[in-house]
């Protein structure tokens, strides 16, 4: 007959299964930020190149492109690694899905490569390209984040996926100014979309200050070098300050690129931190369930050879000024295997408990880019139009942004309007 211990040891193993499983996602997750980054720097070089007419960075975009390619291949290797296992991850079926959407991205690279080093693209059409591709690549680890089991290891998915999502938009503002200042002039579109891109970066910092804890944000925070920050500030109101159609000077799109690079450099150093601690966090978490599970089968050895005892300990409480050093046979056996299971079954609720509370912020991410997805469609607006609509609505009605989301995703049916007979 199976008893209490069997299934504690049981659950060990299912424990260990789903932290293996972490192990290879956050694997997994650690190329694809370094690949989202050398991506990042070739849209960059990319944007300077068109918008300069073919005249800057074409070496340098050139020796980009190779790194990414290097990294492009790590990439896909864990792909395929992931897709070759025969043990299914616990959310295998988003995670798939969400790599089976960025391949053909990935397959498209060379075609998009082709066209800008032809200068055949205008800088906003590569831009959006490039955005494209990031962003698939950012929903994969988005999945990895969301469908982690572990509260601790799932923090500091969510930390890192925030991050990243916030370093992506200020990629996407080097690249908006550098196309800008190469080009010699701004307009008040573009001026809008890099107040949105600035904007968009703070919030994702936010949310990454939340989970990441005190030692990861103070990092960040001492990455901000001053005078580094004063010259961007500068940059960007030379650009974003002065009144549309104005003049912009080209030599200043060099600077523009070489500052904004030196920060997204820093936030590189960040990032790689968090995949240190992830794979490191995952190791030792796993190294623990080991430990444990070894000690549980001992004592199932040892349950074995002795003869079975009466079940009293469930109903009794424990024996006052009993010996912590005795050993566990008999009732004090009996009573240990039961703390174990107890303690067991507290330690996952706590655990669930906080991975709730992870997966709330998560969650809240897809309600908000429903809802503008909707606001989109409707009401005919662009993204960064979507997202200020609900903004400033949560402002004025001095309400929470994901609050306004909810109401905006229950008024759907209104929004689409009556159905055709």
């Amino acid at each position: 007959m199976t008893s209490g211990l069997n299934f504690l040891i049981a659950a060990l193993r299912c424990e260990i299964d789903a932290l293996d499983q972490l192990g290879r996602t956050s694997a997994l997750v650690t190329t694809i930020a370094r690949l989202v980054h050398a991506l990042q720097r070739e849209r960059g070089l990319s944007n300077v190149l068109l918008g300069s007419g073919g005249r800057r960075f074409a070496g340098e975009l050139a020796a980009q492109v190779a790194e990414c390619r290097r990294l492009e291949q790590q990439v896909r290797a864990c792909f395929d690694l992931l897709e070759a296992d025969p043990r299914r991850l616990g959310n295998g079926a988003r995670l798939f899905s969400r790599i089976a959407a960025v391949l053909p991205g990935l397959d498209a690279l060379p075609d998009l490569r082709r066209r800008i080093g032809g200068l055949q693209l205008p800088p906003e059409q590569a831009t959006a390209a490039f955005v494209k591709l990031v962003a698939g690549l950012l929903g994969v680890v988005f999945e990895a984040a969301d469908g982690a089991t572990d509260p601790e290891v799932s923090r500091l998915l969510a930390a890192l996926f925030n991050f990243m999502q916030g370093k992506e938009f200020a990629g996407q503002e080097r690249a908006c100014g550098s196309a800008a200042f190469a080009s010699g002039r701004n307009d008040a579109e573009r001026q809008q979309r890099w107040l949105h891109l600035i904007d968009s970066q703070e919030r994702c910092f936010q949310v990454f200050s939340g989970f990441a804890g005190p030692a990861l944000e103070a990092e960040w925070l001492a990455g901000l070098q001053p005078a580094q920050t004063a010259e961007l500030e500068r940059l960007r109101r030379i650009a974003c300050a002065a009144p549309p159609g104005t003049r912009l000077d080209p030599e200043l799109s060099a600077v523009w690129f070489d500052c904004c690079t030196r920060r997204i450099d820093a936030m590189q150093t960040v990032e790689e931190r968090l995949t240190a601690d992830l794979h490191q966090l995952c190791d030792a978490k796993t190294a623990r369930a080991r430990a444990e599970l070894a000690a549980h089968e001992l004592l199932q050895a040892q349950l074995s050879t002795e003869p079975p005892l009466p079940s009293t300990a469930f109903f009794d409480e424990p024996a006052a000024g009993a010996s912590e050093g005795a050993p566990p046979y008999g009732r004090q056996l009996e009573r240990s295997i039961l703390d174990m299971v107890q303690d067991q079954s507290q330690r996952l609720q706590a655990m669930s408990d906080e991975l709730d509370t992870v997966r709330a912020s998560l969650n809240e991410r897809k309600v908000i880019e429903r809802a503008k997805g909707l606001l989109m469609a409707h009401r005919r607006l662009s993204e960064e139009e979507a997202h200020k609509m609900l903004r400033q609505t949560a402002m004025n009605q001095k309400r929470r942004l994901i609050d306004v989301a909810e109401s905006v995703l229950s008024m759907a049916e209104y929004l689409e309007g009556p159905q055709a007979p």
